[in-house]
């Protein structure tokens, strides 16, 4: 197997750039909500598929939505983020379409700290789809197809739930 990218996509192509634009239109919650309820239904089929009976991943999602819901302590779901969730993507250096899922599950659960972490899922996302179906010898340019394909997907998903004139719109510093 060829040396695979962790990540796929780029952060100046237009696709992510108007990404980026639209999460800065909405809270901080309805950019963890979004990005909580994409890795549940993208990823964490596409990991348990690859990974069945290892529920990490999952457990994330749930104790960054107890967080939302005000249960736990944020040093509570950070610990399974870094400990269960990571943790699982560290062991699976031969499974890069589980790992990338992992990781980008273990993004969206960090959303509920700091919305950037939602546009890691997405790079996290677009690799994992991408490995998935295509396999890890695909020319670069199938890659990124699937890429941009996952950043239209994901961006309708914002887009589907995103409030107009949101008051308290995130405030981000793009590190990419």
């Amino acid at each position: 197997m060829k040396k695979l990218r962790k990540t796929l996509g780029s952060a100046e192509s237009p696709s992510v750039v108007g990404l980026m634009r639209l999460i800065e239109t909405q809270s901080k919650t309805t950019v963890a909500e979004w990005a909580l309820d994409y890795a549940e239904r993208k990823m964490i089929p596409l990991y348990e598929k690859r990974c069945p009976n290892d529920g990490r991943p999952a457990r994330a999602i749930e104790a960054a939505r107890e967080w939302l819901a005000g249960r736990v302590k944020l040093p509570y779901v950070r610990n399974i983020i870094l400990n269960e969730c990571h943790a699982a993507a560290r062991e699976l250096d031969g499974n890069p379409a589980a790992q990338a899922a992992a990781r980008a599950v273990g993004q969206a659960a960090a959303s509920v700290h700091a919305a950037t972490h939602s546009l890691g899922l997405y790079f996290y996302a677009a690799a994992a789809i991408a490995y998935d179906r295509l396999g890890f010898d695909a020319d670069g340019a199938e890659y990124d197809r699937i890429a941009e394909e996952v950043c239209a997907d994901y961006a309708a998903a914002l887009a589907a739930v995103a409030i107009e004139n949101e008051p308290k719109p995130v405030k981000c510093k793009w590190n990419c």
